[in-house]
């Protein structure tokens, strides 16, 4: 069995029992491995084509979760619950390469935990935003530039909307003239895009390490308290903006309908969702965000998702070449349910300033 002789590779303990899939991620190969003795790993295949540079990626993760466990223990916690660990292969590297190039790795198991694709209430909500403050928290002494890049302007919103008037401009799919209102709102709202990533290039905005997936469904909440454990999935881990995490974060988790919803009456800001997110994730980072990252917070949830629209529109154009779709206008469907949050957003944002004022401490 090919997972047999991929487990054994690795410094796992025991013998290898069985192998199931894993997980809800559509872009690597996840499994739950069990071995004698009663010990559970995670092992996945790395999808190299959306990770091109695999052994920066794994040094970027060894690293950031490193220094995770370290601060964890020194703080009393529990490292082997609060964050996930690598286990090295026999080689001692954090990877294994199989005959056919692929490349291999293994995480702990985190026993009695689970992760939530929707929120049930805004507890759940409360509690990612605590997980992903702690993971700011803990990491705001780790040298971000250190981190490789392992998608180049991945949230760098000027990049993006240069990307959507090339693909506007040169209209491959003869696509541009069913999206002009999409296009036209757009250009409307040229100047959001410098608004993070200029002050990032002058220094004022600080480099910090960025999880940049910061949905519900990368967090692991404690089966019996219900209480957030950790923060997973760390392959999109880089140098960025603490903005990024914050404006992605509320774009999912304060939008009350999907992604992909074609019926826009139901895509709508839930400013408690918000305010839930806002109180947790202050509770835990707030200490270390500076006076420019806590005055563009609430924007940045416009920015993020107005970023997230230009790249849906982007790929329609292009001929939905990114992201997997299932019908004709999928990308177009999702676009404009991006649009219409942002406009919910807008029409919020001095809401969204004065609950962000009544959480700072």
């Amino acid at each position: 069995m090919v997972l047999k002789e991929i487990a054994e590779k690795f410094s796992i303990g025991g013998k290898f029992i069985s192998a199931k899939e894993y997980g809800s991620g559509h872009i690597n190969d996840t499994f739950l491995i069990s071995s004698s003795g009663g010990e559970k790993h995670i092992i996945q295949k790395i999808n190299t084509f959306v990770f091109r540079e695999p052994v920066l990626l794994m040094e970027n993760i060894v690293n950031v979760t490193s220094h995770l466990s370290k601060k964890i223990a020194s703080l009393g916690g529990d490292e082997k619950r609060e964050t996930i660990k690598v286990i090295p292969s026999r080689d001692g590297l954090p990877y294994h390469v199989d005959g056919e190039g692929n490349y291999w790795r293994v995480y702990s198991y985190i026993e009695n935990s689970f992760s939530y694709d929707k929120a049930e209430s805004m507890d759940n909500l409360y509690q990612s935003a605590l997980a992903f403050g702690r993971f700011q928290r803990l990491l705001s002494d780790f040298d971000a530039g250190s981190l490789h890049r392992i998608i180049e302007n991945f949230h760098n919103t000027k990049v993006r909307y240069l990307d959507f008037l090339r693909a506007l401009q040169e209209d491959r799919e003869k696509r541009a003239g069913l999206v002009l209102p999409e296009a036209a709102f757009l250009k409307e709202r040229e100047d959001l895009a410098s608004a993070i990533q200029d002050p990032m290039d002058t220094g004022v905005l600080p480099l910090r390490v960025t999880h940049n997936d910061t949905k519900l469904n990368n967090v692991l909440f404690d089966t019996n308290t219900k209480k957030a454990l950790c923060v997973v999935d760390l392959d999109t881990v880089m140098p960025g903006s603490i903005l990024f995490d914050f404006g992605d974060a509320v774009r999912t988790g304060a939008c009350s309908a999907a992604e992909d919803e074609t019926d826009l009456t139901k895509v709508n800001f839930d400013l408690k969702a918000y305010e839930a997110f806002v109180r947790g994730f202050l509770q835990e980072a707030g200490s270390t965000i500076t006076e420019k990252e806590r005055e563009l917070m609430p924007l940045s949830a416009i920015i993020i998702s107005l970023e997230q629209g230009i790249r849906f529109l982007t790929d329609y154009l292009q001929g939905d070449v990114y992201y997997k779709t299932f019908r004709e206008s999928h990308n177009l469907d999702r676009c404009r349910t991006q649009l219409k949050l942002v406009r919910d957003l807008e029409d919020n944002l001095f809401n969204m300033e004065e609950i962000l004022r009544k959480y700072i401490k």
